[in-house]
């Protein structure tokens, strides 16, 4: 399956409309009167159920961020299989639908009224995506709805606004999922230093966002079929680790040949460069050598190319066997944080920089900044 590409050359004119909200089961909180107390602002939920993994968040509005309430995060391997059958398995399903149980038992207890439940790359790839999604509805009573690329990318982008530098004029957004990856290149060169945040925030309306204040311009996005499972499970049959390793970086590298900015000139100084996914916060706990995981350790990091590099290495030379016992890895990510890694190295050999920042956030705080943009209940501030 090739990259998913926007529809012009020029990325702030090829976008797509967001899907309308779900339907409420009463009216929104008036934003002015959340504000004015937090404890009076609804509740809202974001769930993302990718290739590998469910995952799902219930916050409260709180100022200009949230205030997360409750969570979850399971290792379902919805896309187990896929790449062989095209379509999800029984087995798979049926560990998804265990873990959506949980999420609407969640959603139920706290009362949330205002959410969006998203389904990615596997969803989208099988041929019986839409048959499980009816399922899911009769069974556990979730609307989930399969959002394009183009969405996924956008709602990752403004995950990250917390994490732009004031100093960064050219912003390279990569999101590492299991089935696929997403890459957006971002000019904030005409927005003045203080701002750049925010207009990142502003893209909640589409890549090309219009509005009071100044929008990022987004130059070009890519979206790889190829994300930590799918990329693993094509490279499956090669036996040596450090062959296997080398195989991966450099076939996700080819993918990558006709996204603008590949081979673009551009200079190190104001360029950032923003990682989030699984493979890029297990990269940073290894640096960091936690035992376990703190996210206020790695979520802002700051990560030289070197010092990636080691860690990379040293995961080669622990091999399989180690990897999987190796405590800051996870039992859950031990089978795919080389494939991940070989994404990672790939970006890290291509573009300007020498500096890696560390985003442990993605698709579920990109859906609730959007949601609580769009209801007008966020205040003015600094976003965290």
């Amino acid at each position: 399956m090739p990259p998913e590409r926007p529809r012009r050359a020029d990325a702030s004119t090829a976008s797509v409309e967001p899907p309308a909200e779900l339907p409420l089961a009463g009216p929104v909180s008036d934003g002015l009167s959340a504000l004015a107390d937090p404890e009076s602002a609804p509740l809202y939920a974001a769930l993302d159920l990718g290739t590998n993994s469910c995952r799902m968040l219930i916050a409260r509005p709180q100022g200009s961020q949230f205030v997360i309430v409750d969570s979850l995060s399971k290792s379902v391997q919805l896309g187990a299989g896929l790449e062989q059958s095209g379509r999800l398995s029984r087995s798979s399903m049926a560990r998804t639908m265990q873990a959506l149980r949980i999420c609407e038992k969640k959603i139920e207890k706290h009362g949330v009224r205002r959410m969006r439940l998203v389904a990615t790359e596997a969803c989208r790839r099988a041929r019986n995506a839409r048959d499980f999604i009816r399922q899911v509805r009769r069974e556990t009573g979730l609307a989930l709805e399969i959002i394009a690329p183009e969405e996924e990318a956008r709602l990752a982008v403004i995950s990250c606004a917390p994490l732009v530098n004031q100093s960064t004029e050219q912003l390279l957004v990569v999101d590492i999922g299991g089935g696929s990856t997403e890459l957006v290149w971002i000019d904030l060169s005409k927005v003045m230093p203080s701002d750049r945040p925010r207009a990142i925030m502003r893209l909640h309306g589409g890549f090309n966002a219009q509005g009071e204040g100044e929008v990022a311009r987004v130059v070009d996005w890519i979206s790889v079929p190829l994300g930590v499972a799918t990329l693993k499970d094509q490279f499956a049959d090669v036996e040596d680790d450090a062959a296997r390793f080398a195989l991966m970086s450099w076939f996700f590298e080819e993918n990558l040949a006709s996204f603008s900015p590949y081979n673009a000139q551009n200079p190190r100084e104001g360029f950032q460069i923003i990682g989030t996914s699984g493979t890029v916060t297990t990269v940073a706990a290894s640096f960091l050598n936690l035992k376990h995981y703190d996210r206020t350790k790695v979520d802002g990091l700051q990560m030289t190319s070197d010092q990636i590099g080691v860690v990379i290495q040293d995961y080669l030379g622990l091999g399989p066997e180690g990897r999987r016992n190796d405590p800051r890895i996870g039992r859950d990510r031990h089978v795919l944080i080389m494939s991940g890694a070989a994404i990672l190295q790939a970006l890290m050999r291509i573009w300007p920089t020498d500096r890696l920042s560390v985003a442990d956030r993605g698709l579920r705080e990109g859906l609730l900044y959007a949601q609580m943009s769009r209801d007008g209940i966020l205040g003015d501030g600094p976003y965290k």
